[in-house]
Protein backbone atom coordinates (compact mmCIF):
# COMPACT_ATOMS: atom_id res chain seq x y z
CA UNK A 1 0.00 0.00 0.00
CA UNK A 2 1.76 3.21 -0.87
CA UNK A 3 1.91 5.33 2.44
CA UNK A 4 1.87 2.53 4.28
CA UNK A 5 3.24 4.58 7.36
CA UNK A 6 1.44 7.51 6.45
CA UNK A 7 0.42 9.59 3.60
CA UNK A 8 0.68 13.37 3.34
CA UNK A 9 -0.83 16.01 0.84
CA UNK A 10 0.14 19.71 0.39
CA UNK A 11 -1.48 22.41 -1.07
CA UNK A 12 1.05 24.15 -3.46
CA UNK A 13 0.70 27.70 -5.30
CA UNK A 14 0.10 27.46 -8.57
CA UNK A 15 3.77 28.55 -9.83
CA UNK A 16 6.16 27.27 -7.63
CA UNK A 17 8.01 24.14 -8.42
CA UNK A 18 10.27 24.10 -5.64
CA UNK A 19 7.66 22.08 -2.95
CA UNK A 20 7.27 18.46 -4.58
CA UNK A 21 11.11 18.32 -5.02
CA UNK A 22 11.86 18.85 -1.84
CA UNK A 23 9.12 17.34 -0.34
CA UNK A 24 10.03 14.19 -1.78
CA UNK A 25 13.47 14.54 -0.93
CA UNK A 26 12.56 14.98 2.52
CA UNK A 27 9.83 12.27 3.08
CA UNK A 28 11.13 8.92 4.81
CA UNK A 29 10.47 5.22 4.24
CA UNK A 30 7.14 4.21 4.17
CA UNK A 31 5.65 8.34 3.89
CA UNK A 32 4.41 9.09 0.47
CA UNK A 33 3.73 12.67 -0.37
CA UNK A 34 1.13 13.89 -2.76
CA UNK A 35 0.18 17.45 -4.13
CA UNK A 36 -2.48 19.38 -5.33
CA UNK A 37 -2.52 22.80 -6.43
CA UNK A 38 -4.08 26.36 -5.61
CA UNK A 39 -5.84 28.31 -7.88
CA UNK A 40 -4.98 32.27 -8.95
CA UNK A 41 -3.85 33.87 -12.08
CA UNK A 42 -1.11 36.50 -13.02
CA UNK A 43 2.00 35.91 -13.13
CA UNK A 44 3.31 33.36 -11.18
CA UNK A 45 6.58 34.63 -8.20
CA UNK A 46 6.66 38.32 -9.20
CA UNK A 47 6.15 40.68 -6.27
CA UNK A 48 3.54 42.27 -8.27
CA UNK A 49 -0.19 41.44 -7.56
CA UNK A 50 1.09 38.81 -5.03
CA UNK A 51 -1.72 40.10 -2.33
CA UNK A 52 -4.31 39.47 -5.09
CA UNK A 53 -2.83 35.88 -5.92
CA UNK A 54 -2.61 35.28 -2.14
CA UNK A 55 -5.81 36.05 -1.80
CA UNK A 56 -7.18 33.98 -4.59
CA UNK A 57 -5.62 30.52 -3.56
CA UNK A 58 -7.07 31.54 0.19
CA UNK A 59 -10.74 31.51 -1.38
CA UNK A 60 -9.51 28.20 -3.37
CA UNK A 61 -8.09 26.35 -0.21
CA UNK A 62 -11.55 24.63 0.27
CA UNK A 63 -12.06 22.59 -3.06
CA UNK A 64 -8.48 22.03 -2.98
CA UNK A 65 -8.33 20.31 0.45
CA UNK A 66 -11.69 18.92 -0.51
CA UNK A 67 -9.34 16.93 -3.41
CA UNK A 68 -6.84 15.82 -1.19
CA UNK A 69 -8.82 14.55 1.25
CA UNK A 70 -9.76 12.14 -1.13
CA UNK A 71 -6.81 10.25 -1.16
CA UNK A 72 -7.46 9.69 2.81
CA UNK A 73 -4.35 11.45 3.89
CA UNK A 74 -2.76 11.56 8.01
CA UNK A 75 -1.93 15.53 7.60
CA UNK A 76 -2.53 18.15 4.85
CA UNK A 77 -0.21 21.00 4.40
CA UNK A 78 -0.96 24.74 3.21
CA UNK A 79 2.64 25.02 1.39
CA UNK A 80 2.55 28.78 1.75
CA UNK A 81 4.03 30.89 4.63
CA UNK A 82 2.57 34.44 2.92
CA UNK A 83 -0.71 33.03 3.51
CA UNK A 84 -0.47 33.17 7.06
CA UNK A 85 0.72 36.65 7.00
CA UNK A 86 -2.05 37.73 5.06
CA UNK A 87 -4.65 36.15 7.29
CA UNK A 88 -3.04 37.00 10.64
CA UNK A 89 -3.60 35.13 13.48
CA UNK A 90 -6.67 34.87 14.42
CA UNK A 91 -7.84 34.15 10.57
CA UNK A 92 -4.94 31.36 10.16
CA UNK A 93 -6.63 29.77 13.57
CA UNK A 94 -9.70 29.48 12.15
CA UNK A 95 -9.10 28.36 8.60
CA UNK A 96 -7.00 25.73 10.09
CA UNK A 97 -10.16 24.44 12.33
CA UNK A 98 -12.15 24.61 9.34
CA UNK A 99 -9.99 22.75 6.96
CA UNK A 100 -9.89 20.12 10.09
CA UNK A 101 -13.13 19.67 10.31
CA UNK A 102 -14.18 19.13 6.41
CA UNK A 103 -11.29 17.02 5.57
CA UNK A 104 -10.55 14.68 8.66
CA UNK A 105 -7.30 15.04 8.30
CA UNK A 106 -4.65 17.02 10.23
CA UNK A 107 -3.87 20.42 8.69
CA UNK A 108 -0.70 21.96 9.21
CA UNK A 109 0.03 25.31 7.55
CA UNK A 110 3.91 26.24 6.91
CA UNK A 111 4.27 29.22 8.75
CA UNK A 112 2.31 26.80 12.06
CA UNK A 113 5.30 24.48 11.22
CA UNK A 114 7.80 27.03 11.78
CA UNK A 115 5.97 27.98 15.34
CA UNK A 116 5.93 24.60 16.35
CA UNK A 117 9.30 23.80 15.37
CA UNK A 118 10.92 27.31 16.57
CA UNK A 119 9.33 25.95 20.03
CA UNK A 120 10.37 22.65 20.19
CA UNK A 121 13.89 24.24 19.62
CA UNK A 122 13.36 26.22 22.63
CA UNK A 123 14.26 29.34 20.74
CA UNK A 124 13.15 32.60 21.41
CA UNK A 125 15.28 35.41 19.60
CA UNK A 126 15.33 35.04 15.67
CA UNK A 127 16.90 36.08 12.38
CA UNK A 128 14.94 36.53 9.73
CA UNK A 129 15.12 36.00 6.12
CA UNK A 130 12.89 36.36 3.26
CA UNK A 131 12.74 36.85 -0.68
CA UNK A 132 9.76 39.41 -0.39
CA UNK A 133 9.17 42.58 -0.89
CA UNK A 134 9.60 45.57 1.55
CA UNK A 135 5.97 45.22 2.57
CA UNK A 136 5.07 41.31 3.25
CA UNK A 137 8.53 41.18 5.08
CA UNK A 138 6.98 43.55 7.36
CA UNK A 139 3.68 41.48 7.78
CA UNK A 140 5.79 38.24 8.57
CA UNK A 141 7.70 39.99 11.34
CA UNK A 142 5.16 41.38 12.91
CA UNK A 143 3.47 37.77 12.48
CA UNK A 144 5.82 35.79 14.11
CA UNK A 145 5.62 38.87 16.82
CA UNK A 146 2.45 38.09 17.46
CA UNK A 147 3.42 34.22 18.42
CA UNK A 148 5.97 35.22 20.63
CA UNK A 149 9.03 35.42 19.08
CA UNK A 150 11.51 38.60 19.18
CA UNK A 151 12.88 39.28 15.62
CA UNK A 152 16.57 40.64 16.11
CA UNK A 153 17.29 40.41 12.68
CA UNK A 154 15.80 41.12 9.31
CA UNK A 155 17.35 40.87 5.41
CA UNK A 156 15.66 40.08 2.51
CA UNK A 157 17.11 39.70 -0.89
CA UNK A 158 17.57 42.59 -3.12
CA UNK A 159 16.74 42.43 -6.80
CA UNK A 160 13.97 39.22 -6.82
CA UNK A 161 12.05 39.50 -10.29
CA UNK A 162 10.63 36.59 -9.45
CA UNK A 163 10.63 34.16 -6.25
CA UNK A 164 10.28 30.90 -8.13
CA UNK A 165 13.68 31.75 -9.88
CA UNK A 166 16.00 31.82 -7.05
CA UNK A 167 18.99 29.68 -6.00
CA UNK A 168 19.94 27.97 -2.58
CA UNK A 169 22.87 30.17 -3.23
CA UNK A 170 20.88 33.36 -2.39
CA UNK A 171 18.93 31.66 0.54
CA UNK A 172 22.52 31.08 1.82
CA UNK A 173 23.57 34.26 1.21
CA UNK A 174 20.48 35.94 2.88
CA UNK A 175 19.93 33.91 5.73
CA UNK A 176 23.89 35.13 6.86
CA UNK A 177 22.60 38.32 6.22
CA UNK A 178 19.93 38.35 8.27
CA UNK A 179 21.76 36.49 11.75
CA UNK A 180 22.74 38.79 14.37
CA UNK A 181 24.71 37.14 17.38
CA UNK A 182 21.88 37.80 19.86
CA UNK A 183 19.79 35.18 17.69
CA UNK A 184 19.21 31.72 18.78
CA UNK A 185 18.22 30.73 15.53
CA UNK A 186 18.07 31.68 11.46
CA UNK A 187 13.97 31.19 10.11
CA UNK A 188 14.23 31.46 5.93
CA UNK A 189 11.01 32.21 5.09
CA UNK A 190 9.19 31.43 1.88
CA UNK A 191 8.20 27.72 0.38
CA UNK A 192 9.46 28.63 -3.40
CA UNK A 193 12.76 29.77 -2.28
CA UNK A 194 15.02 26.66 -2.39
CA UNK A 195 16.63 25.68 0.94
CA UNK A 196 16.86 22.17 1.63
CA UNK A 197 20.79 21.69 0.08
CA UNK A 198 22.16 25.16 2.66
CA UNK A 199 20.46 24.86 5.75
CA UNK A 200 23.09 22.35 7.07
CA UNK A 201 25.76 24.29 5.88
CA UNK A 202 24.59 27.33 7.07
CA UNK A 203 23.76 25.68 10.26
CA UNK A 204 27.46 24.37 10.41
CA UNK A 205 28.72 28.02 9.65
CA UNK A 206 26.67 30.04 11.74
CA UNK A 207 26.89 27.45 14.87
CA UNK A 208 23.07 28.09 15.46
CA UNK A 209 19.72 26.20 14.68
CA UNK A 210 18.51 27.12 10.98
CA UNK A 211 14.92 25.63 9.88
CA UNK A 212 13.36 27.15 6.53
CA UNK A 213 9.24 26.58 5.87
CA UNK A 214 9.90 23.74 3.96
CA UNK A 215 11.98 22.19 6.72
CA UNK A 216 9.48 23.24 9.27
CA UNK A 217 6.12 22.12 7.34
CA UNK A 218 7.47 18.51 6.46
CA UNK A 219 8.48 18.13 9.94
CA UNK A 220 4.97 19.43 11.88
CA UNK A 221 3.62 17.29 9.04
CA UNK A 222 5.40 13.81 10.19
CA UNK A 223 4.66 14.81 13.62
CA UNK A 224 0.76 15.53 12.80
CA UNK A 225 0.85 12.15 11.08
CA UNK A 226 2.67 10.48 13.76
CA UNK A 227 5.96 9.44 12.24
CA UNK A 228 9.13 10.40 14.07
CA UNK A 229 12.07 10.03 11.40
CA UNK A 230 15.44 11.32 11.94
CA UNK A 231 17.26 12.42 9.11
CA UNK A 232 21.05 13.91 8.58
CA UNK A 233 21.75 16.69 6.74
CA UNK A 234 18.83 19.02 6.74
CA UNK A 235 19.91 20.73 10.29
CA UNK A 236 19.33 20.43 14.05
CA UNK A 237 15.45 19.73 13.60
CA UNK A 238 15.51 16.94 11.26
CA UNK A 239 18.73 15.57 14.18
CA UNK A 240 16.30 14.83 17.56
CA UNK A 241 13.82 12.29 17.89
CA UNK A 242 10.41 13.45 19.69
Amino acid sequence: MTGWRARIGFLVPPGNPTVEPEMTELAPQGVSVHFTRMSASGSAGAHAGQDERTRQQIASLDDATRLMAMISPQAIVLAHTATSYTLGRDAEEALVRRLEASSGARFVTAFGGVVEALRCLGVRRIAYATPYDEALTERGRAHLTTHGFDVVGIARLEGVRNIYEETPARAYAIGRQADRPEAEAVFLSGTGMPTLAIIQALEDDLGKPVISAASAMMWAALRAAGVSAQRSGYGQLFARTW
